[in-house]
């Protein structure tokens, strides 16, 4: 396999020739470092990167005042009419009502009248009682689940440290989301795929709860430590081929079921549009990640590849996020085909696959200099859609 690879920009001469850095659009506020799930394929807690062993639990009222005041600064500066706010963690909800209304009512009190605030919560849903839902709706929070579908799926991996399982306390609390008043307040849900599990099942245990939307997301992995059943080197595409399962009873649907990302985000790029996520695409990478204690860091995406990864070395109580967004491995999320390998350059997909998640390009001797470890299974996955696509486009002229 080929390589090559630019080293770390350098960020002044950059600057110097009259390329600009977007300024941060979402921001993932880490209030809580823990969980009270131990989810066994989690990237925070057991994957490479163990810095969650030395956050405070809770992120503290004056890390999440100055926080809040340097992400005012930072829209305002930019002139920026809308931002995004996740609430995050660890497990979110762990940090209490108050914290969460301190955060969410300091931001929308602190940013100027002409940009809109989105509030969301990453939650597992453990604790997603009646209590959270009116503090949520009264602060117009929408509310993302990360649920795996069935129980039998769900419970392979998302379980309590006991090592039961916690299906049956996210339906209940999904329910309770759903099924009443709080309806509206559903942003989607979060499955990561595994190939043991049966597609089409899983797909239709979320589909009960009448997800906004749904996110498929590959397990983290790279090639130094490969995710499950995706052997590198090897041209099978077991990822692929589950998904492509799920692409054809949805995309055959008479009806929208519901949103998936990954496939929107891949028919818009095929049709010359541009990314609204990271996953795929070359669209720069406009999120930022303030730890529970402060810390600005990139991706939290990027604990799966090596101790230490996500690091800035920057802190909201002495730098602001400008500085965040001259920092090289920042900028090099914002440089689209010039940050990619040269075999993804010569990739006739490249502008679509956008070289997949940064952070499952990383080798150990190599750092980020690699295509995604999924190659194959994008190539396949990104060229089954599209050709699907070109024939219904093709019928849809013949019948016209």
């Amino acid at each position: 396999m080929t390589h090559g690879f630019p080293d770390l920009p350098d960020v002044d001469a950059l600057l110097s020739s009259g390329w600009k850095p977007l300024a941060f659009q979402q921001y993932i506020m880490k209030i809580h470092s823990r969980c009270d799930l131990a989810c066994r394929h989690c990237y925070v807690y057991e994957m490479a990167d163990q810095s969650w062993r030395g956050q405070p639990h809770r992120m503290s009222d004056a890390v999440a005042d100055r926080a809040v005041e340097r992400i005012a600064e930072h829209a305002t500066r930019h002139d920026l009419p809308e931002i995004d706010v996740i609430l995050h963690g660890g497990e979110p909800l762990l940090a209490g009502a108050e914290l969460i209304s301190r955060v969410v009512r300091g931001i929308r009190g602190a940013v100027s009248t002409g940009t809109r605030v989105n509030v969301n919560i990453q939650t597992n849903a453990v604790r997603l009682d009646e209590e959270y839902l009116r503090l949520f709706e009264s602060l117009e929070i929408r509310v993302g689940v990360s649920m795996d579908g069935y129980a039998e799926a769900h419970d392979r991996h998302r379980r309590f440290s006991s090592g039961r399982g916690s299906h049956a306390q996210v339906s209940e609390s999904l329910r309770r989301l759903t099924a009443g008043p709080y309806h509206h307040l559903f942003s989607g849900i979060l499955c990561t795929v595994d190939v043991r599990n049966d597609p089409l099942r899983t797909y239709e245990a979320l589909l009960e709860f009448d997800p906004p939307a749904v996110d498929f997301l590959l397990p983290h992995g790279n090639w130094g430590s490969p995710p499950p059943f995706r052997v590198p080197g090897s041209e099978a595409t077991p990822y692929a081929d589950w998904l492509i399962t799920i692409f054809d009873r949805w995309y055959g649907s008479p009806v929208l079921q519901t949103e998936i990302r990954m496939f929107r985000e891949i028919m818009r790029l095929l049709m010359g549009g541009s990314s609204r996520a990271e996953t795929v695409g070359l669209s720069p990478v406009r999120m930022v990640v303030i730890e529970t204690d402060g810390s600005i860091e990139q991706s939290d995406i990027l604990k799966s590849a090596y101790h230490g990864a996500p690091e800035t070395r920057l802190h909201v109580l002495r730098d602001s996020l400008d500085l965040a967004l001259r920092h090289p491995s920042i900028v090099m999320r914002q440089l689209g085909e010039r940050a990619l390998s040269l075999t993804c350059r010569r990739c006739d997909l490249m502008s679509t696959c956008g070289g997949g998640l940064y952070a499952h390009r990383y080798s150990p001797g190599t750092g980020f200099a690699e295509p995604s470890v999924y190659c194959p299974d994008l190539y396949r996955l990104i060229s089954y859609i599209g050709e699907r696509c070109e024939r219904d486009v093709a019928r849809l002229r013949g019948a016209g």
